[in-house]
């Protein structure tokens, strides 16, 4: 940091000095909420009950919820989490009165507790921030940065006082971070767009023209379809195999049961039961998500989008297969630790692969994005992903994506980090580059918590899947254990005109 600037703190008086770009705040737009009638719109426009492309904007209202496994405690309560704010505050008065400098921010748990000191100043002139690095010149650099979300850019000599942001806060023990200022161009709902679509021999494989499926196949529940995420087994009961994909393609409370087909519900087209849904969870508490208070709003929630669907009794595990098509066996889960350096996450090249664009590539551009919604409830979401050369790195029917850390090389196995729940190619971009046009981007889960929640394991290869298989039938015969069943329609592949 250039001497002589002035750095916000949660207890300063002080004026900070401004950046030269600062906020300006639609009100208006809204472009964090899933707020979006597409699936319902689609429904009723369609008599013919034409499957609806998954793309992670349902509301919830229409959506289930289930928390599986359940608490053993309530969550943090508003007084311990103002307990827990006020205990680091008094540090911060303590390590005041020592003249020696603050220390730059250096994990993501440095990021997360400076922004939730700052979050009112944040939550009046923003949309919404994330952690990650400054970026300048359309290049991302290694500064540590809280990075603020507003609608338009714009020189500070045409902001009042209270819409300019500092260029950089600080926090508990005189640690500081930069501010960096990105623009959200804000589009809107566009439904009346026609969906973009790719036509290559892996995504028709994944969609039905493979004698196998694995992670990226096509994946749907009675009316909507996604992608499956991978292969995995449970860590109790009798330890059924099964797979993984988002609780918004595989759940509707309009139908009794809970059912997963590929690859389409018999309904609507070919298909072929898989199984029924047995664990999911739509939003947890930041303090159980992430072990700390991340937030000093009471009301705060990560979106904790998944499902686990174990394989029915009837269904032909010969037909799975674990690797990504594409891309090949995968590496062990990364088990993403607060504490770790801002870089071992962020700035970290991935690929995914999914039914609708199959094999894209990008970078995980922030952690942690927070917003608010019109209701003052505070949301997360953890990873923010932008697609590789500006192109989008999903698209509507690629919820459920495996994410999978690269490098760059191929010396290593792609590890996975996360499962895709959404993105924003009809809601709004960011621009990231001076003269250049918005981009994309991408939500994602933490696939390693998501894992932890769900009481679930990754199966990385074919033979660890058999293995799994004959510990899974000898359990169920010891223990005389029931799978999901499923009728005789169910396992019979059906035809539809």
């Amino acid at each position: 940091m250039d001497a002589g600037q002035v750095r916000l703190s949660g207890s300063s008086k002080s004026s900070p000095l401004l950046s030269e770009e600062s906020a300006l705040v639609d009100q208006d737009a809204r472009p964090f909420s899933s707020e979006d009638k597409h699936a319902k719109q689609c429904r009723q426009d369609n008599p013919s009950m034409q499957p609806v492309v998954s793309s992670g904007q349902n509301t919830e209202r229409s959506a289930a919820y289930f928390r599986w496994p359940p608490f053993s405690r309530a969550h943090g309560t508003a007084e311990e989490r103002a307990a827990y704010f006020s205990g680091l505050q008094k540090d911060f008065v303590v390590e005041s009165n020592d003249k020696a400098p603050g220390q730059q921010a250096t994990t993501l748990l440095d990021l997360m507790t400076i922004r939730a000191f700052h979050s009112k100043e944040l939550r009046r002139c923003s949309l919404g921030t994330a952690l990650g690095f400054r970026t300048r010149g359309g290049l991302v650099t290694d500064v540590p940065a809280i990075i603020v979300f507003v609608a338009r850019k714009v020189h500070k000599q045409w902001l009042h006082q209270l819409q300019r942001l500092p260029r950089t806060l600080e926090g508990p023990g005189g640690i500081w971070c930069d501010v960096d200022v990105v623009e959200f161009s804000y589009c809107g709902n566009s439904a009346i767009a026609p969906k973009e679509q790719v036509y290559t021999e892996l995504v028709e494989g994944l969609q039905g023209n493979d004698p196998h499926i694995g992670p990226g196949s096509q994946v749907a529940s009675q009316e909507t379809y996604g992608t499956l995420g991978a292969i995995v087994r449970s860590r109790t009961g009798s330890r059924q195999v099964g797979f993984l994909t988002n609780r918004h393609v595989a759940v509707d409370l309009d139908y009794p049961n809970q059912k997963m087909f590929h690859p389409l519900p018999p309904i609507l087209g070919p298909g072929v039961y898989l199984g029924a849904v047995e664990r999911a969870t739509s939003f947890i508490t930041d303090d159980l998500w992430y072990n700390i208070f991340a937030s000093m709003n009471p009301e705060t929630f990560v979106r904790a989008d998944g499902a686990f669907i174990p394989f029915g009794e009837c269904f032909d595990l010969s037909k799975v297969k674990t690797s990504v098509k594409g891309v090949g066996e995968m590496g062990d889960v990364v088990d993403l630790d607060l504490q770790a350096p801002i870089g071992s996450i962020v700035g970290k090249q991935v690929v995914k692969v999914g039914r609708s664009s199959g094999v894209t590539k990008g970078s995980i551009m922030a952690y942690a994005l927070e917003y608010n919604d019109e209701k003052g409830i505070c949301f997360f979401t953890d990873f923010l992903i932008v697609g590789e050369n500006g192109q989008a790195f999903d698209l509507e029917g690629d919820s459920g994506s495996l994410i999978l850390i690269i490098d760059g090389e191929g010396k290593t196995k792609p590890r996975p980090v996360g499962i895709i729940w959404g993105g924003t190619a009809n809601r709004g971009r960011l621009k990231l580059r001076h003269g250049c046009g918005p981009e994309n981007w991408t939500s994602g889960v933490d696939l390693g918590r998501l894992l932890d929640l769900l009481q679930l394991s990754v199966i990385k290869n074919n033979d660890d899947l058999a293995g799994m298989c004959s510990t899974w039938h000898m359990i169920k015969h010891r223990t005389n254990s029931v799978l999901p069943l499923c009728t005789k329609d169910d396992c019979v592949m059906k035809l539809t005109a």
